[in-house]
């Protein structure tokens, strides 16, 4: 890796009808300002530009993929099959199966060609963009930083949450 090029994501998705859920992957990273990239690209109808993206990735600067794919969701396998880098899959709705298919065929991959799913659909997108950073931030301290404070504002949301919950409890029980 060159020292100008910072280590990014690429966010592949199998159809341009998948870009609104992946959308939470891009929001998660621009907030960690992690840079990344976003293509469309299906396993199916454009293998060959798959790949071609996959293998020309670590010349970006891509250390991770997530990927999004529903029915079939071959794209995080076939991309798996082409890289050693880190692969995330987030299985999409698309059928009637609602993304269980999708799921099925994204988290059943052959020994070797490791997969790591996460949830169907938006947080799954989500999360595959926290573990992308957490795994960026094994070797970047300013982007675990980044993410320690991103759980601390978590943190402090929900124990405000939980003050003014009980508050209205008080309120409700007409104490």
């Amino acid at each position: 890796m060159s020292t100008t090029t910072r280590r990014s994501v690429a966010i592949y998705m199998g159809s341009d009808s998948d870009l609104t859920v992946m959308a939470e992957a891009a929001r998660i990273l621009r907030r960690l300002d992690v840079p990344f990239e976003l293509e469309v690209s299906s396993a199916h109808r454009t293998p060959d530009r798959t790949v071609e993206l996959v293998r020309t990735a670590p010349d970006r600067g891509v250390r991770v993929f997530i990927l999004g794919a529903g029915a079939a969701a071959h794209l995080a396998g076939v991309v798996a099959a082409h890289t050693t880098l880190p692969v995330l899959g987030v299985p999409l709705s698309g059928t009637d199966l609602q993304g269980l298919d999708a799921l099925l065929s994204t988290v059943q991959m052959p020994a070797g060609i490791p997969v790591g799913t996460l949830a169907i659909g938006k947080a799954g997108a989500a999360n595959a963009a926290w573990l992308a950073a957490a795994i960026l931030a094994l070797d970047d301290d300013d982007l675990g930083a980044r993410l320690r404070a991103e759980r601390a504002s978590m943190a402090a949301k929900v124990e405000a949450k939980s003050a003014a919950a009980k508050d209205r409890l008080t309120g409700l029980l007409g104490d």
